[in-house]
């Protein structure tokens, strides 16, 4: 199956921005994968307002698309529908937006009626993923923050449980725990700059780390070892993030010291 184009199409926000726009393309690429990823992107979108827009074929989307040769093309205007007929995808995931994100009842209102939506309009064989996005950091001065107390424990193992529970309710069988990765990248030398603004990754450390997490899950290869680096990351930064990564996917409900 080596001309297999494995092809990912996330559902969501900023969250999903930095998860699956920047890296995941290349550490693919380095191991020979070939992959077509696109991202339906409204900022801070809930799962709502995404059920909405789909009920009302709403053209509301930024649809970024990078192809096999790894560039990104951005249509605006697009509606979900569109992108679902775009591609045979092999993955469609979801997510929260990140205030709710711990808040089951908020998954459970929207989430079975939006998949229910895009099982229609895709394949049989495209298999559902929720994407486990991160908490913000211990400072973070984000507004839903107050939501959790203040507290990166609680928001943390809040969006683990809503994650689980509703994965379950739903029968996802795939979870993509970045939310654990970056818990566990917070334990080394990177959690100190995991963020640019105490609650989106930052552009290459927090964003590898979320990169390695989707091809370790996806893809179902060790990403440890991969010979892909941002040009501004250590050999020892990328070991870092790829352990942290490559930890989540093998534990996903516990934090681990990445050492």
């Amino acid at each position: 199956q080596a001309d297999k184009v494995i092809k990912i199409l996330t559902i969501g926000n900023s969250f999903s921005e930095d998860a699956v726009e920047q890296h995941l393309h290349d550490l693919a690429k380095a191991e020979d994968i070939k992959v077509i990823i696109g991202n339906m992107y409204i900022g801070g979108c809930s799962l709502e307002r995404h059920l909405n827009n789909a009920r009302d074929n709403k053209a509301a989307y930024k649809y970024r698309k990078i192809g096999l040769d790894g560039k990104k093309v951005e249509t605006k205007s697009f509606a979900l529908e569109t992108a679902l007929a775009d591609e045979q995808w092999d993955y469609v995931s979801f997510q929260q937006n990140s205030g709710r994100s711990g808040q089951y009842d908020t998954w459970i209102a929207s989430l079975p009626d939006l998949m229910a939506y895009v099982k229609a309009r895709v394949p049989k064989k495209t298999k559902m993923v929720i994407h486990q996005t991160w908490a913000y950091d211990k400072t973070s001065n984000h507004k839903d923050f107050k939501n959790y107390n203040h507290d990166q424990d609680l928001m943390y193992n809040s969006i683990l449980n809503a994650v689980h529970k509703v994965a379950k309710e739903l029968g996802v069988k795939i979870i993509v725990p970045s939310g654990t990765a970056v818990q566990n990248a917070r334990t080394t030398p990177l959690g100190e700059c995991i963020t640019r603004d105490g609650y989106h990754l930052h552009k290459t450390y927090g964003r590898y780390v979320a990169a390695c997490t989707w091809y370790e899950k996806i893809f179902r290869k060790n990403v440890v070892g991969n010979p892909y680096r941002p040009k501004d990351m250590t050999p020892e930064q990328q070991l870092t993030a790829q352990k942290s990564a490559h930890a989540a996917v093998r534990n996903p409900k516990k934090v681990q010291t990445i050492k």
